[in-house]
């Protein structure tokens, strides 16, 4: 549904209520379309952050490759004599 900004003005109540009973409400200006009304979503639990939290690392660590020693990685900067190449 798209309705003019005047006009959503005295019917805010009913457009915020068909909105968050999943009805698509368009405000409009000059017959343009400028803003959606739309509901907010739950907001997640601590308990369930904490759930995505452990399983994101779980999968990173299950993707994890040892890679080349860190204190060798820049050997390449310098010569046998320890002196910047």
């Amino acid at each position: 549904m798209e309705i003019p900004i005047s006009e959503a003005k005295g019917r805010l109540t009913e457009l915020v209520r068909r909105a968050a009973t999943g009805d698509e409400v368009v405000l409009t200006r000059h017959g343009q379309p400028v803003v959606r009304l739309v509901p907010i979503g739950s907001r997640p639990t601590p308990e369930a952050k904490r759930r995505l939290m452990e399983e994101v690392q779980r999968s990173a660590a299950a993707k994890a490759s040892p890679g080349e020693c860190a204190a060798r990685s820049q050997d390449f900067l310098y010569d046998e004599d320890g002196l910047p190449a």
